[in-house]
């Protein structure tokens, strides 16, 4: 027996305890133990029953997933499973933290479940583009009902533990002690006699299914979510134990699961799952390098992006000050800042003694001294270059020694930035994207002489304020915006050349992006992007191809959902996009004017020219090191740019097609529509040696 599993007795109880840090995940090694174990109780004759226990902060919260691309070993978690239900003596799941995946599906093969008041039970494989595969579906519809069953299997959202009692899925919720409670109730077990209750043989609840249930599940996942394989494969097993013997559904569950494990959805699932835990690996900034404590912060500018970064610090207890140059400009960022806060009470996400308390975190003010003792400050001005420099050199006169200066600028050189002060060790860009308190990326741009301690503190942060922090280096528009020019560049030449914008987006947003570029574009308003244009145009080549229909709509006063027309119109309290005759008049003008002769556009063309401007910039990215690893890349599309999960991010994706193939194109694209779709160097090399993205490594 392995130390991963110990078996001791208390009292008439075997107590059977895992601990396998740091979540128990199920490894060949603790899969091993369970069973011998389990047969060192069942051997015990002073042990009537027995609970299992983890020690540590949770249950069993999963599958050892880094086995998923290794060849299978026994025993497998499903022999497991078996072991305990043919225990002759019951065996009681006592549950704490997380029972997730292999876990529940572990527990599902007890004979009874205890939890405590904090415990989550779900089955989350959807979110790896998996199924369940040790009898989770097969089980879980026989417990507590096919309906239930396919909403917990199907989201992959775990339920709480008074909802997974009133649900039938636990026994018992233990007050006080978990392990005292579970060999209470498996005490209660013995003295009452009651049966050894295998969820296997439990046939009710799968008889009579109401006619269409199935149906109904798969179109609310299709709408719910868009693109994606497993919660259809997910209600699909459940179906299975509506209409097979167990065993047979069974067999079909694992036949589902082999299929999503090899597919390509949950390559690129499970890379995404990798790549944003490895986005915090910092080669040159070892866990040595101590992070500086935040406990006060502020932020400058009560805009809308302002306002958003300074209730992600509330959200996180940290109190900041929100500052604007006039009381008018103050009082409208609060008001939306408020109004923010009460969209949460109405929906649910926040009490109204929640909502008080974030309220009393944000500290509006007038006055740079107030910022005195902040540990950090974040500028959230308009991006322009001479206005940030006056802010900074303000922060550098009043802050402490070591409070972190970061700007949240999206484009500009951070090195400039920091060059106005006198400590531009301590500058770093904090890149927030809109609106702040929603969207998950936070770009980490790392000056030439910004110190290693403020790399440390920037993802402590971002962990704090539950971003996900991705490290860029300094060049115009770092990954994401630099990367979403030549992207959003693309799809106004395919305007240009004959495409409606509706025809461009629909074909992006059925490839399974959250929007096309043109709706993306009126969402974060287009004068952000006219303004960034009318900077570049004095180092544009004069020869470059350079479409201005976007420039057109801006001087018409249509920047996008905030003015109610953009390239599309909008009524008034609906968001949804509306062609506008006028829009399709400006791009005729356009064409008539370059004598551009309109032609049909394929959709494949739409993506392909789209996506793979995406990839060729991120190529000379990777190749500058202005990211540390194409998974990098990978993580800014998909949390800041709706970027289809399921396709893994554009560089991952690439990897999927072949680079051959997306070089090939590239240099098609190249021959027909000029210099702007040269090659990337990076994207030849790898290519032409029948590499991939993820296996680069910059020397």
């Amino acid at each position: 027996m392995s130390e991963i599993a110990t078996y001791r007795r208390e009292g008439r109880i075997g107590v059977i305890a895992l601990n396998n840090p740091p979540v128990n995940a199920l490894s060949l090694a603790l899969r091993k133990g369970i069973i011998a174990c389990l047969a060192e109780g069942a051997a015990d004759a002073g042990a009537e029953a027995l609970v299992l226990i983890c020690e540590g902060r949770t249950f069993i919260a999963g599958a050892d997933i880094t086995e998923f691309d290794r060849p299978p070993m026994d025993p497998f978690l499903d022999i497991v499973i078996e072991h305990l239900e043919a225990s002759p003596k019951a065996v009681v799941a006592a549950i704490h933290g997380t029972a997730l995946g292999g876990g529940l599906e572990t527990a599902l093969g007890c004979h009874y479940r205890v939890a405590a008041p904090s415990a989550k039970c779900g089955l989350p494989e959807v979110s790896l583009g998996l199924v369940p595969g040790a009898g989770g579906t097969q089980r879980l519809p026989r417990l507590i009902g096919p309906a239930d069953a396919a909403q917990i299997i199907a989201s992959g959202v775990p339920v709480n533990a008074k909802k997974a009692h009133d649900l039938g899925l636990v026994d018992a919720i233990a007050e006080g002690d978990l392990l005292a409670g579970a060999i209470a109730f498996a005490e209660r077990v013995v003295d009452e006699k009651m049966p050894l209750r295998k969820v296997r043989d439990l046939e009710e609840k799968v008889k009579n299914v109401p006619e269409g249930l199935f149906e109904g599940l798969r179109a609310e996942f299709a709408q719910k979510q868009r693109g994606f394989n497993s919660p259809q494969r997910a209600i699909d097993c459940v179906e299975a134990a509506t209409q097979l013997p167990m065993d047979a559904g069974l067999k079909r569950e694992r036949e589902i699961f082999f299929e999503a494990v090899t597919g390509d959805q949950s390559k690129a699932q499970r890379h995404i799952f990798f790549s944003e835990r490895a986005a915090s690996k910092i080669p040159d900034v070892g866990k040595e390098i101590q992070a500086q404590p935040i406990k006060t912060a502020a932020v400058v500018g009560a805009g809308t992006m302002g306002g958003g970064i300074a209730m992600n610090f509330a959200n996180a207890g940290i109190p900041v000050y929100l500052l604007d140059s006039t009381p008018e400009l103050l009082e409208k960022g609060m008001g939306i800042v408020r109004k923010n806060y009460e969209s949460g009470v109405k929906k649910g996400r926040m009490t109204e003694v929640q909502f008080e308390q974030v309220m009393g975190l944000i500290r509006p003010t007038l006055a740079y001294e107030d910022f005195a003792n902040a540990d950090i400050v974040v500028e959230a001005v308009f991006e322009e270059m001479e206005i940030k420099k006056q802010v900074f050199e303000k922060l550098d006169a009043i802050c402490k020694p070591g409070c972190v200066l970061a700007t949240n600028t999206s484009t500009l050189d951070v090195n400039e930035i920091a060059a106005c002060t006198k400590r531009p060790e301590s500058v770093i860009g904090l890149h927030f994207f809109s609106p702040a308190n929603v969207m998950k990326l936070l770009e980490i741009v790392r000056g030439a002489k910004t110190s290693k301690e403020l790399i440390a503190t920037a993802f402590e942060l971002s962990k704090a304020i539950k971003k996900v922090g991705v490290l860029v280096g300094v060049c115009d528009g770092f990954v994401g915006n630099r990367m979403v020019h030549p992207y959003v560049r693309e799809s106004m030449f395919l305007v240009e050349e004959g495409a409606a914008p509706e025809q461009v987006d629909q074909a992006l947003y059925d490839f399974g992006f959250a929007m096309g570029p043109c709706a993306m574009s009126d969402l974060a308003g287009l004068d952000v992007g006219w303004r960034i244009r009318k900077r570049q145009a004095a180092t544009r080549p004069l020869d470059e191809r350079y479409c201005d229909i976007a420039d057109k709509i801006c001087e018409l006063g249509r920047y996008g959902q905030k003015t109610g027309a953009g390239w599309y119109r909008y009524e008034p309290g609906n968001r949804a996009p509306q062609p506008d005759p006028v829009v399709t008049e400006l791009i005729a003008a356009v064409r008539r004017e370059n004598s551009i002769e309109a032609r049909s556009l394929s959709n494949e063309e739409i993506v392909e020219r789209c996506v793979y401007a995406l990839v060729n910039e991120g190529a000379r990215i990777l190749e500058e090191g202005i990211a540390l690893r194409s998974s990098d890349i990978d993580v800014i599309y998909i949390y800041g740019y709706g970027f289809p999960v399921f396709r893994g991010g554009p560089m991952f994706y690439a990897d999927t097609i072949g680079l051959d193939k997306v070089y090939a194109r590239v240099c098609e694209f190249h021959k027909q529509h000029g210099g702007l779709w040269a090659p990337a160097p990076l994207l030849k090399e790898l290519a032409e040696a029948g590499k991939r993205f993820t296996d680069y490594r910059r020397a």
